[in-house]
């Protein structure tokens, strides 16, 4: 089929025209010469001679162009500088093919193929028949691709960054954003860039990358691809289009299309041929898996991530791969040259591990697997998924060992240990069973320490709470494994854990909870089953801790008789840093012996229970009396005072306590500094309450009366004006005369006693015998004339009279102020 050409040429400078065609081929309109004109259009670049000289007329650039028409079909044309006559010495020849929607290019070549081709002419045939630049290309890629690698090469730093722009640039969705701009020197440089893109992406995305090697006006292109020359950069950027200057300084920073990065590097290595090998692997035709790989066989040095695709494609397509291939990759991979390894390599290597293991001869997959145990040890890397312990058996699996053993062993053992994270110890311990190792001596202090690594991460500090509240730690799942791997290990860990739950049982309650650990066999354990076993019982029981707690000490299936130490841990599981209310702490006091809490120290939280009380808890002085009386060793210092001042004060109220008790009051509290405010008030309020019954000895109210202890005296002044106080004087003219005597006895004692008094005698004693009887108020001073003398029972009447007569005075006063 003969293709339809069209040649045009630039108007001269007298002519109103931007030029015109002066040959046109069958089957061409109007409307597409006019569709075709701008793009066949040229510009000269700044600072071109008016005459050029004919070596400055080959240096000017041309214009390779590929565009897609309004009605489906392509043009594919070159627009050159030429010598022109007259007024223009220099004019502009386009020669252009046009090719029907649905036609493909003579010997289905590519557009940019054309761009080498010798019969683009640079002025319009006159008769004959008009050259063929498509149907007449060399045959086979050799002319189209020559030089490309070298030039490949020289524009290394950029290769990944504009193979990645001109890979989206090709999708079947034209990018929103405008052209990709190239900046060259030189348009065939613009041509050589499309070459490399059109050995590297699959033919489809090649023929849907519309271009032009020379522009001035890149801005306002309909095409995907344009090269400008350097003074043009700066607009193209303004104008917000994508701009490689490629003619400048290399860019500081990489693609980050891992694609891309895996081509620039075959590139580089002049090895292209690999593009279309790798389109014969499976998979999505611009994943750097396919192209990684067969880089990688053909010895090309790729960078780690590339390497890492390259080992997870493998993985998920390890049928894919011959066994030569799978050779070369595993060799490639684990080359000891490599020195910038990552964590996702790691990761991609141990899953193609996986992938291959078992499908694949244990001398290929030796190596792999040494390099992950190597990696494990020496890199630290956790989250490796490691190979089966069979994958060292033989002379491999001794030479390694034989490297990586005394490396684990003295890691195991070094005292820094003590900050080693928990997936560090596991990932050893995983590695010294599969080389092997014999690490039994050091075992137990290993798995101690670990025992209390693995509370702290997962409790304490070592992850925050939302990854807390989120599940089982990070570590949970290597961990596990180990235990099912390692009986030895299992055992050990599990009874350091048991010894550990009483010290705090509630982080090893919450650790359980997260993470499902394996202590269902004939171990005893009695600890971590209690801990196992609190929150369902909280779930059941709720708010009755009582109960929760005889079903925790249930669960562990020894009495706290036989070992105390499970009392420590019920009892931290169910009240953890709370106290036991004084009911509870007397409920676990008959539960078990004192001996039994002495043993466990949760003594400790009973007496926290008795100091912590509310001041109306009815039993708080009688668990005081009973803790003194059951641990008179242990309790000491503070908090013996206080239980003692709690013990006194049930004296006071229930019993005959010894003589000297205010005294007695007074010296406990100071000795309890600091009291627990509730211990106070009962203190104080027992004391004053028997200094205000009508049997309270003389001796202490005066002991109590010359300490001139402001608070205790204040508690007094509470209890005298409350209304049990206040109701006996009403009813009881004996206790009015006993008030009487004792608020009149001492009227040296200290500025604290005589100010209250004299306010209880005005403000509390005079009321009430004002609302008495004639005949109650001479009972009250006889009384006080019998119990004390007849000068007191003048006091009385005088004090009672002169009440009366102030009141008399003051209505006299009135009178004869209103007369």
């Amino acid at each position: 089929m003969s293709l339809a050409q069209v040649h045009h040429i630039s108007a001269a400078p007298e002519e109103e025209s931007t030029g015109r065609f002066t040959a046109v081929g069958p089957g061409v309109s109007a409307a597409l010469l006019a569709e075709m004109e701008p793009l066949v259009g040229y510009t000269l670049p700044d600072g071109a001679s008016h005459r050029p000289t004919d070596a400055e007329l080959r240096s000017l650039p041309q214009a390779f162009t590929y565009a897609v028409l309004s009605d489906g079909s392509r043009l594919v044309g070159r627009t050159a500088p030429a010598r022109g006559e007259g007024t223009a010495p220099v004019r502009f020849h386009a020669h252009a093919v046009h090719i029907p929607a649905g036609v493909p290019l003579p010997g289905d070549r590519l557009p940019v193929e054309a761009w080498r081709s010798p019969h683009w002419v640079a002025a319009t045939p006159v008769g004959g028949a008009l050259p063929d630049p498509l149907g007449t290309l060399p045959p086979g890629p050799a002319p189209v691709r020559e030089g490309l690698d070298d030039f490949a090469v020289s524009r290394g730093p950029w290769l990944a960054a504009v193979l990645a722009d001109l890979r989206r640039a090709s999708e079947e969705a034209a990018p929103a954003g405008g052209p990709v701009v190239l900046v060259e020197r030189r348009s065939a440089d613009v041509a050589r860039w499309l070459g490399l893109a059109a050995v590297a992406l699959p033919r489809e995305s090649v023929e849907r990358l519309t271009f032009t090697t020379y522009t001035r006006r890149p801005g306002s292109s309909a095409l995907r691809v344009v090269g400008v020359p350097p003074e043009d950069a700066a607009a193209a950027r303004g104008a917000g289009l994508r701009v490689h200057v490629c003619a400048d300084r290399p860019p500081v920073d990489g693609a980050a299309d891992v694609w891309a990065r895996t081509a620039a590097r075959v590139w580089r290595s002049r090895a292209p041929e690999l593009f279309e090998e790798a389109r014969g692997l499976p998979g999505d035709p611009f994943a750097a898996g396919p192209l990684a790989v067969i880089a990688l066989c053909a010895g090309v040095t790729l960078g780690p991530e590339e390497r890492a695709a390259g080992a997870g494609w493998a993985a998920e397509r390890p049928y894919a791969l011959d066994a030569k291939r799978i050779g070369q990759l595993v060799e490639a991979l684990t080359s000891p040259g490599i020195h910038d390894r990552t964590g996702s390599e790691f990761d991609a290597a141990g899953r193609l591990f996986g992938a291959l293991d078992g499908r694949c001869p244990a001398s290929v997959t030796a190596p792999l697997a040494a390099m992950l145990v190597t990696e494990a040890v020496r890199g630290g890397n956790g989250s490796l998924e490691l190979p089966r312990r069979d994958a060292f058996v033989g002379p491999d699996g001794e030479a390694i060992a034989g490297v990586l053993g005394p490396e684990i062993l003295a890691e195991l053992e070094s005292g820094a240990g003590r900050a080693r994270p928990v997936a560090r110890t596991v990932q050893l311990l995983r590695v010294a069973r599969l080389l092997g190792v014999n690490g039994t001596e050091v075992l137990p202090e290993v798995v101690d320490r670990l025992a209390r690594t693995i509370l702290a991460e997962a409790t304490a500090g070592g992850e925050a709470e939302a990854d807390r509240a989120a599940g089982a730690p990070a570590f949970a799942p290597a961990l596990l494994e180990l235990l099912d791997e390692q009986f030895d290990v299992r055992t050990a860990l599990l009874g350091s854990l048991d010894r550990i739950a009483p010290e705090d049982p509630g982080a090893v309650a919450r650790f359980l909870e997260r993470v499902a650990l394996p202590f269902t066999g004939t171990q005893a354990l009695p600890h971590l089953r209690m801990c196992a076993e609190v929150p369902g019982a909280m779930t059941t029981l709720g708010r009755d801790r009582t109960a929760v707690w005889h079903r925790v000490l249930r669960a562990a299936g020894l009495s706290p008789f036989a070992e105390p130490l499970v009392l420590r841990t019920a009892v931290g599981l169910v009240w953890e840093d709370r106290a036991p209310t004084v009911e509870e702490a007397r409920l676990l006091l008959e539960a078990a012996t004192s001996d039994a809490h002495r043993a466990a120290g949760t003594w400790a939280r009973l007496v926290d229970a008795a100091l912590g009380a509310p001041a109306d808890a009815e039993d708080a002085t009688a668990l005081a009396h009973d803790l003194l009386r059951g641990f008179p060793q242990e309790i000491g210092g503070r908090e013996r005072a206080a239980l003692q001042l709690l013990d006194l004060c049930r004296d006071l109220r229930t019993g005959a306590p010894e003589p000297g008790w205010a005294e007695q009051v007074r010296t406990l509290r100071d000795r309890a500094e600091p009291l627990e405010p509730a211990v106070q008030e009962r203190a104080f309020t027992s004391l004053v309450e028997r200094l205000l019954a009508p049997d309270r000895p003389g001796a202490e109210l005066y002991d109590f009366v010359r300490s001139d202890d402001a608070g205790l005296i204040a508690a007094y002044d509470r209890a005298a004006r409350a209304e049990p106080t206040r109701a006996r004087l009403r009813t009881h003219p004996a206790y009015a005369a006993d008030c009487f005597t004792h608020w009149t006895a001492h009227p040296h004692a200290g500025p604290a006693w005589t100010t209250t008094a004299a306010a209880l005698l005005e403000e509390v004693l005079r009321p009430a015998v004002r609302g008495m009887t004639a005949e109650a108020v001479a009972e009250v001073e006889e009384t006080v004339g019998r119990t004390g003398s007849s000068g007191r029972a003048n006091a009385f009447r005088d004090w009672n009279r002169s009440r009366a007569l102030g009141r008399l005075g003051r209505r006299i006063a009135g009178r004869v102020r209103r007369g």
